[in-house]
């Protein structure tokens, strides 16, 4: 599907996207590298390693807020928040998984993830800053951990709800 050259290559990254990817697989199939549209081809690489982490900040920036809130309820505990953070868990570790090297970017992001968690955590619940620690109560191994969940000293067991 080569269209006559990288001007009309770089009309079709404009235009259709997927056909653009398509046209690139099989320009590198076939070899045909002074054909490629290498300048757009190394943006969208580049592109997907960024959203590779958006992602792992995202999913642990959810984590951590909801086990924010599960720590420090306004009323009682929802079992979905039980659930998200479960789900939140096992797409983190499936992530990490597919993509090993994030991994250090854990740590990397982990202050900046609480931030965003923090947010969520004020925003759905309605409390105050004042009620939820400045500097995040967890380590990056327990906010991972399938076993750990932050106590609530004021918490008892019939408050879960369904």
């Amino acid at each position: 599907m080569i269209t006559g050259g990288k001007m009309n290559t770089f009309s079709l990254y404009t235009n259709d996207f997927h056909a653009w990817t398509q046209e690139q697989v099989n320009l590198l199939k076939t070899q045909q590298w002074d054909t490629l549209d290498t300048v757009n081809l190394i943006e969208e690489l580049e592109a997907l390693g960024r959203k590779e982490r958006q992602e792992l900040r995202n999913r642990l920036a959810l984590l951590l807020g909801h086990l924010l809130k599960w720590q420090f309820p306004t009323e009682k505990r929802s079992s979905n928040w039980l659930s998200t953070i479960q789900e939140q868990r096992m797409q983190i570790k499936l992530l990490l998984q597919d993509s090993p090297s994030l991994k250090p970017y854990l740590e990397e992001v982990f202050l900046t993830a609480y931030e965003l968690g923090l947010a969520l955590a004020m925003r759905e619940t309605q409390l105050g800053q004042q009620i939820f620690p400045e500097i995040c109560p967890y380590t990056c191994e327990q906010t991972l951990n399938s076993e750990f969940l932050p106590d609530y000293s004021g918490f008892r067991s019939d408050e879960v709800q369904s």
